[in-house]
């Protein structure tokens, strides 16, 4: 296995679930459920966040109301919804911890390739945003696609990357509501999910960045130190 694949996607999560565990897939005989985490912002705001875990994590059950904190990896799947592909986004718990530690509880950091030409622009209120498209590498030759959105300097410097171009960045994961109009002119409510960027690089090679020294996320094995748990 590719060390790279390990480190370049790596997501921790502390918060409420919010709606009952709906079986999803099962991969060899392990079943794979699906439920909803909500995760407070420093703002007092929330962000409601997918998260896919296995049956063999959730132990004799997680419901709703219960806290979970998390570690894992952001992914992408594709979702066939009257007969259009939709990119899906979820965060697939690797390992659960036993107890809640002081840090934020939203951090992401990730590691790819930029895959669309990233679009700049600027708000009514002159604002600079742009969004990126990542495609981030997996195990088994797979890769997960993952949208970004990044303000201020970071959208200045992103507006000049091109396609290919490596980057590694840190932030937190975010859910949007937005207004998606239907072919009857009528609208339905939609739900984003993508990566609000607060520190971000580019770079040409693995083997000359360090993402773990440039990035810090809470980690497996920060939290066993602190805490003295056996994950």
């Amino acid at each position: 296995m590719n060390i790279n694949c390990e480190k370049n996607n790596k997501v921790y999560i502390c918060g409420k679930i919010v709606s009952p565990a709906v079986f999803s897939h099962e991969v060899f005989g392990e079943g794979f459920y699906e439920f909803f985490v909500e995760v407070k912002r420093l703002s007092g705001q929330a962000d409601i966040l997918p998260v896919t875990i296995s049956e063999r994590l959730m132990g004799d059950g997680m419901k709703e109301g219960d806290t979970l904190c998390a570690l894992g990896q952001f992914r992408s799947y594709n979702k066939l919804e009257n007969g259009k592909s939709r990119l899906m986004l979820t965060v697939f718990v690797r390992e659960v911890l036993a107890s809640q530690p002081s840090k934020n509880p939203n951090s992401i950091v990730l590691s790819g390739y930029i895959c669309k030409p990233p679009v700049y622009r600027t708000t009514p209120f002159n604002r600079e945003i742009a969004d990126l498209l990542i495609a981030v590498n997996r195990s088994y030759n797979k890769s997960d696609y993952i949208p970004a959105i990044a303000w201020g300097r970071n959208a200045r410097f992103v507006s000049n990357l091109e396609v290919g171009d490596k980057v590694a960045l840190s932030g937190r994961i975010q859910s949007r509501e937005y207004q998606k109009k239907q072919p009857d002119d009528s609208f339905v409510t939609m739900t984003a999910y993508e990566v609000s960027v607060s520190k971000l690089a580019a770079f040409d090679e693995y083997s000359d960045f360090d993402i773990d020294s440039e990035f810090d996320l809470y980690s497996a094995a920060a939290h066993r130190e602190e805490h003295g748990d056996k994950l």
